[in-house]
């Protein structure tokens, strides 16, 4: 009798010593998960973040990749109404009826204009911040101040017509971008905003050093700000290359921590 007493409250203490350690890796694995927002750049669409959504996807992410207005598949809506506000409300409307908090905000390009306007709005609902080879605006500041080579540009009944911008392509492609999301500037005056943990990654095309990346006045600023600075190897668009490669680099920005 006492031998199957004492088997029995060792069973007793297997089985729960083997559900509490199921229970904490399954925690560990559940916090390895994040809720990804990607925010395209000027001309693009919610579209070319497909295969890094997918590949986030696969690891058990959680990806919202929307098209800003009068971009990607909502170009048929291009106005001269829309602004940089338009775009930023674009994505906190996302976040808010989507019923998203603790995110991952990433942007790309012109992103970083949009993804600016966002964390000043609603920096309680942000986890991190990624900027991918984006604009880091100061307070006040638009795109063209950012980037004047705007500037150089045709505009064309209210729309920018970007060089890449190939009208003979078949969709999926860029198109083109209402000239008030390049000229509105943008707010970055929330203290909420500015305490927030953010990664910006230049990515360096071949032929070019680290030290003359590093000279951009968005390298600039990000550093100024005590942000993670990062580097990927490639051009403008490498994540339509290396999206598996782009993927695990993505998911290492969540931990950085800012440098204060």
């Amino acid at each position: 009798m006492y031998k199957t007493l004492l088997f029995i409250s060792l069973l007793l203490v297997n089985i729960t010593s083997y559900a509490t350690s199921t229970a904490q890796t399954t925690k560990l694995k559940s916090d390895d998960k994040h809720t990804f927002v990607l925010v395209h750049g000027a001309t693009g669409g919610g579209w070319d973040w497909k295969v890094v959504a997918q590949h986030l996807t696969a690891k058990g992410h959680s990806v919202y990749r929307p098209t800003l207005s009068g971009l990607g598949e909502k170009h048929h809506l291009a106005n001269e109404s829309i602004n940089l506000t338009t775009h930023v409300q674009d994505i906190v409307n996302t976040i808010l009826f989507e019923e998203l908090d603790d995110i991952v905000l990433v942007g790309h390009s012109y992103g970083g204009m949009v993804i600016t306007g966002v964390m000043n709005s609603i920096p309680e609902r942000i986890k991190h911040v990624t900027f991918l080879d984006a604009m880091v605006p100061a307070d006040g500041m638009s795109m063209m101040d950012a980037r004047p080579i705007t500037k150089q540009h045709k505009v064309v009944n209210g729309q920018v017509l970007f060089p890449w911008v190939d009208e003979s392509k078949p969709f999926p492609r860029d198109v083109t971008q209402p000239l008030n999301t390049v000229t509105e500037p943008v707010s970055y005056n929330n203290a909420k905003a500015k305490n927030l943990d953010v990664t910006y990654v230049a990515f360096v095309s071949e032929g070019m050093t680290k030290a003359e990346r590093a000279t951009d006045p968005s390298w600039q600023r990000a550093k100024q700000r005590n942000w993670t600075i990062k580097t990927f190897a490639g051009n403008h668009v490498v994540y339509r290359v290396k999206p598996a490669e782009f993927t695990v680099m993505l998911e290492a920005t969540v931990s950085d921590r800012n440098n204060k």
